[in-house]
């Protein structure tokens, strides 16, 4: 059957994924600049990590050819922050990194390459509610190194028959650590649900849409079970629910009485985020493979206060 290579599979997305795989029966290798994670010690004697560099071609294609990998979930990538700092470095690794993944499936025969695109690839001048055919023009380093690999898949797909498939997510949610310009959706259930106080950078009013991780591991597995004959594209929207900041501390609150959290918004995130102010239509997806969210936004702010504070040192 062969193994799944998760690149970014250190990350928040990356070790949830190889968790579902193994659970699932299915064997799981680890690619990452890191070498080693706190979140990964429950399973670290059931995956391999194999260190490596996206940007390094050698790096990329040893550890396909080395692992018997018939499938490669491409989740690294430099976030907002990082891409914004060094576009260079946003550059060599969330394109030719991807570039490199579509070539190593290409060279050994891969069966599939799942790829995690999002709602970043819009930018202005999209409808409030945007499909898999509305404009794309984003205006941040990520959201250009994103759907330039939209591109670049459907291009090996279209040439080579590479099995590219690709989500487009909404901001996801979950406990962890992570750096993105939309973490305080975490960070405003994290922090009380460890007794911390928590001041949120966006104003009350932001809607953005959301999948708790939980979902949006669901929908990679589930993309990657779907029958050829059932996809009429190679990139899908997920859609997610729909809540402002305020909503969302209200719920916390709700959950938790003795909550502190405070708004202090920050001109700078505002604007990056402005972008993503709209609604993501998922009809496609759910009529071509059938995906459909599995927690309410109420069940997962539940679902994560009660995973954080099972754990809290790992949250700290």
């Amino acid at each position: 059957m062969g193994r799944n290579l998760i690149t970014g599979g250190l990350g928040l997305i990356g070790i949830s994924l190889a968790r579902r795989l193994l659970r699932d029966g299915e064997e799981v290798v680890l690619f990452d600049v890191a070498s080693d994670s706190e979140f990964l010690k429950d399973i670290a004697h059931r995956v391999k990590v194999v260190q490596g560099d996206l940007a390094n071609w050698a790096q990329v294609a040893d550890a396909v050819k080395s692992n018997d990998v018939a499938c490669i979930y491409h989740l690294g990538a430099l976030l907002t922050p990082a891409c914004e700092a060094s576009p260079q470095a946003a550059y060599m690794v969330n394109m030719n990194g991807t570039l490199h993944v579509l070539e190593a499936a290409r060279l050994f025969g891969l069966a599939s390459v799942i790829f995690t695109s999002s709602i970043a690839t819009y930018g202005p001048g999209a409808p409030p509610v945007v499909n898999e055919d509305s404009v794309q023009r984003p205006t941040t380093m990520y959201g250009v190194t994103k759907i330039a690999a939209e591109r670049l898949g459907d291009y090996y797909h279209r040439r080579f028959g590479v099995n590219f498939r690709c989500v487009r997510y909404p901001l996801v949610v979950g406990p962890g650590h992570t750096v993105g310009i939309s973490r305080y959706a975490r960070e405003m259930i994290q922090k009380p649900a460890l007794g911390r106080p928590y001041q949120a950078y966006v104003d009350e009013s932001v809607r953005l849409p959301l999948i708790y991780l939980r979902d949006a591991v669901w929908a990679l597995v589930c993309l990657k079970r779907a029958e050829e004959q059932d996809l009429k594209r190679r990139v899908y929207n997920l859609g997610g629910f729909y809540v402002t900041a305020g909503e969302l501390a209200d719920i916390v609150r709700g959950y938790l009485p003795e909550a502190q959290i405070d708004f202090s918004p920050d001109k700078t995130a505002l604007k990056v985020l402005s972008d993503m102010f709209r609604d993501m239509d998922g009809t496609r997806a759910r009529e071509d493979w059938g995906f459909h969210l599995q927690y309410t936004v109420d069940e997962f702010v539940q679902d994560f206060i009660s995973e954080v504070q099972s754990s809290p040192s790992l949250y700290e």
